[in-house]
């Protein structure tokens, strides 16, 4: 394997180096790294080794057996003895660099036998860890893109390696440090009082917490963890520090001591452009008040500057990625992966599904990776030209993780590294105090969706679609709600409301209303009725709260509408040609205000293909937003918006309400019209002593005249049960309706009497009554009770086989009694 090299050597090689490899503290340090040309390893720099016998070879062979070719190969550390290949003297091979890319290999060697004890051995892999750091810093530097040092390119960058090691005694508090570590905090040997508070009045304030996070007893931190921290010398320089550690732990588990390694980073001091990044960036995320805010903010800093072609943010949830927000918002910009349940939800994924960036969390820092780079398929294809993969740290711990992709090939410089550390940082602090005012919100908005319906029922010729978004400015929970109620012959009801103001009694005003609007609708009253009722409802609760409210009742069969508007915005209608119009509803007050208020009813007819969008005042209307403005541009959306998708319909009306001042609550309806029609046919039951047998002789020339034959036995056994209990039970007229739908034949008889029927526990099969409910469950699919207006319908539903068909030539049998 070639390498093109292409950098000259330089004069100061030789003294930047010792001072680089001399903080290692052993008797030779040697580093070696990919020659130009032909792939071997080559002997960049030796330091110290008076007496000391190396015997270390100035090129070692890749393909070779050599303890130093052997470690670049397998990326595991070696530690010799004489007889294990060291030359008289125990020797250390450390490789530098990941699995991803090998950047070469530190070796040291100590003529003491006893030299590389536990602690040593982990001093010395930390010193490793920030030797190739370093040395990928450099690269970037010089080269302009992160790839394996050469021979030929090692120059002053070198200094950035600089650094010594410490050992601190957790239960003591005192520190060891050599004199590398007091130089870099600029302290005088002579001055150190081996305190650790010592070192830590010399951080800047805003890194002491996560500093104290890494050194303070009982934390344990992520092993390869690298810290990068700001230190206030005493001539007022502020400089850039790594610290990378390892924390051994006692015979009984517990964290005894800390060993760890500081290096000069000043590879990560901001430019002047960035600093003005950040500051903008700081007061951005001042503002930020939700978690998808947050990672707005910090997508709209780094994309433009950076010039990326992806970013995106994930929240760390558990064991999951779940991803924040995403630029560009397309599906086809990212894995495939990613792209399940797109259209509701943001994805997720496993953490073990994405080793990188669990990796990088690991780790704790900047990870970076070039054009072409072997990435799993969660990542794949994201950064073809150069991924960044940042770790957001907060409190201690990550949060989370901003990914960054670029379409070209592109060079990673250390002013980037800068900008990505400290971004990272900030949108870290950022994320936990969004997640605490989204879990805050949370709380208060948990009320009000137990309070709204869980899902929407499935309707014959039409579908809908309802969204609901708390406001998110303030806390206090709204009183929007929506509900889709399916009512007998077809029809189904349609509610939208909202009661004024936003607190826990509105919250409670609106699940009232909800469930009273429902009652009534469901025991057959007409539209007009059913509002007037929960009109005097709420006026009648002593309440200083009021009300607005459009309900629809809609013959899904004929497609006729009636409309009954209490003070609250009027519905949008959307036609099959694609041109909207905004309803003209006679309305009537809000409910709540005046007890006798009256509230007109407007039919009308709606064609296969249109869309019905009800909606609460907070979409088109805010404290920035006049009415007038805001419904000209909800109609637009409406307009624009795919009919054949009533959820998409939804979502995009909910497009144009980022920042809500009040809650809002939209409901839509694609209205597609009946194929096939039910057949119903209804008969008023004679009280006579025969009745059942006239009921029973109407349902078989019903059924037959439907050409529904193989069931006809169960359903007269029901129709004798359901009409025998109607007639021994009840006073007063009882009604016999059958209806042929689809696979079912329902069948349902109409009393008089309020009170529902009861299913016996235990059956004493002695005695003469008590099955019927019994038999009646048996033989149905589905059966139950339902209250009216002045009584109750008691219905089956029976299945019918795939060869049963509704005769074309006949409608059954007509209304008789």
């Amino acid at each position: 394997m070639a390498y093109d090299d292409g950098f000259p050597r330089t004069e100061a090689v030789r003294s930047v180096t010792a001072r680089v490899l001399g903080s290692s503290g052993t008797e030779l340090t040697a580093v070696y790294v990919p020659a130009e040309g032909d792939g071997d390893l080559q002997l960049a720099e030796t330091v110290g080794g008076a007496g000391v016998p190396s015997g270390l070879p100035a090129r070692c062979a890749l393909s070779g057996d050599s303890p130093i070719a052997t470690a670049f190969r397998t990326g595991r550390t070696l530690w010799l003895g004489p007889a294990e290949g060291a030359a008289n003297a125990p020797m250390g091979v450390l490789p530098l660099g990941g699995d991803a890319q090998r950047l070469g290999c530190l070796v040291v060697v100590d003529k003491a036998t006893d030299a590389f004890g536990p602690d040593r051995r982990s001093l010395l892999e930390l010193h490793a860890e920030q030797v190739a750091a370093g040395l990928e810093a450099l690269a970037v530097r010089v080269v302009g893109r992160p790839q394996a040092p050469r021979a030929g390119r090692l120059g002053p960058g070198l200094d950035t390696l600089r650094g010594g090691a410490f050992t601190l005694g957790l239960s003591t508090g005192r520190i060891d440090a050599d004199a590398q570590v007091l130089e870099l905090f600029g302290i005088a040997p002579e001055e150190f009082d081996g305190r650790v508070e010592t070192l830590l009045a010399r951080t800047a304030p805003d890194d002491v917490p996560a500093l104290m996070a890494i050194v303070e007893p009982g934390r344990l931190p992520s092993p390869g963890q690298q810290l990068s921290f700001r230190i206030r010398r005493h001539n007022g320089e502020l400089r850039w520090l790594s610290l990378r550690c390892r924390v051994p732990a006692a015979a009984d588990g517990t964290p005894e001591r800390v060993l760890g390694v500081v290096a000069d980073a000043a590879y990560l001091r901001p430019s002047a452009d960035e600093v003005a990044i950040v500051r903008r960036l700081s007061a951005a995320l001042a503002g930020a008040t939700t978690i998808r805010e947050v990672s707005r903010v910090v997508v709209e800093a780094l994309r433009a500057p950076l010039a990326a072609g992806r970013v995106a943010v994930a929240e760390l949830e558990a064991d999951r990625f779940v991803v924040t927000v995403l630029d560009p918002p397309e599906p086809g910009a990212w894995p495939e992966e990613w792209r399940s349940e797109w259209r509701s939800e943001w994805p997720d994924a496993a953490r073990h599904r994405l080793p990188t960036l669990e990796a990088a969390l690991r780790a704790g820092h900047v990870a970076l990776w070039p054009p072409g780079a072997a990435l799993e398929p969660g990542l794949a294809g994201i950064g073809p030209g150069g991924l960044a993969v940042l770790p957001l740290p907060a409190d201690g711990r990550m949060v989370g993780v901003c990914l960054v992709g670029w379409e070209q090939e592109h060079r990673f410089g250390p002013e980037e590294r800068s900008l990505l550390t400290a971004t990272a940082g900030l949108a870290g602090q950022a994320l936990v105090r969004a997640h605490a005012l989204d879990a805050g919100h949370e709380l208060t908005t948990m009320l009000q969706r137990s309070l709204l319906p869980r899902k929407l029922p499935k309707l014959p010729g039409g579908v809908a679609a309802a969204r609901y978004l708390p406001a998110t400015v303030g806390l206090e929970v709204g009183g929007d709600w929506y509900d889709v109620i399916p009512l007998s012959d077809g029809h189904v009801a349609l509610v939208i409301g909202d009661v004024e103001g936003h607190s826990a009694g509105a919250a409670t005003i609106m699940g009232q209303m909800r469930t009273a609007i429902r009652a009534y609708a469901v025991e057959g009253h007409p539209p007009d009725v059913v509002v007037a009722h929960t009109n005097r409802l709420l006026v009648g609760m002593e309440t200083d709260l009021f009300a607005t409210c459009c309900y629809v009742d809609l013959d899904m069969e004929e497609g006729i509408a009636w409309f009954v508007r209490a003070g609250h915005l009027p519905p949008l209608l959307r036609h099959p040609d694609g041109s909207t119009e905004e309803m003209a509803i006679a309305g009537g007050p809000p409910l709540g205000v005046v007890a006798d208020g009256e509230f007109p009813l407007t039919e009308v007819g709606l064609a296969p293909g249109t869309v019905l969008a009800l909606f609460t005042d907070g979409l088109a209307e805010s404290a920035h937003l006049p009415l007038e403005h805001g419904l000209r541009r909800v109609r637009e959306v409406f307009g624009a918006a795919d009919p054949g998708d009533a959820g998409r319909v939804a979502d995009d009306l909910l497009g144009s309400a980022k920042h809500r001042h009040d809650d809002v609550a939209v409901l839509v309806l694609r209205y597609d019209g009946m194929r096939v029609r039910p057949t119903r046919a209804r008969w008023a039951v004679w009280r006579l002593p025969d009745a059942v047998m006239h009921a029973r002789r109407f349902t078989a020339r019903t059924l037959r005249s439907w050409q529904v034959t193989e069931e006809m036995d169960v359903a007269l056994l029901v129709v004798s049960e359901l009409v025998t209990n109607a007639i021994a039970h009840t006073q007063g007229e009882v009604l016999l309706d059958l209806t042929l739908a689809a696979d079912r034949l329902r069948i349902a008889v109409n009393d008089a009497s309020p009170r529902a029927p009861v299913k016996p526990v235990s059956v004493d099969w002695e005695s003469t009554g008590g099955r019927g409910l019994l038999l009646v469950e048996a033989m149905s699919v589905a059966w139950g009770s339902v209250p009216l207006s002045g009584g109750k319908q008691v219905w089956s539903e029976i299945g019918l086989q795939p060869g049963e068909r509704i005769a074309r030539g006949g409608a059954g049998g007509p209304a008789e009694g």
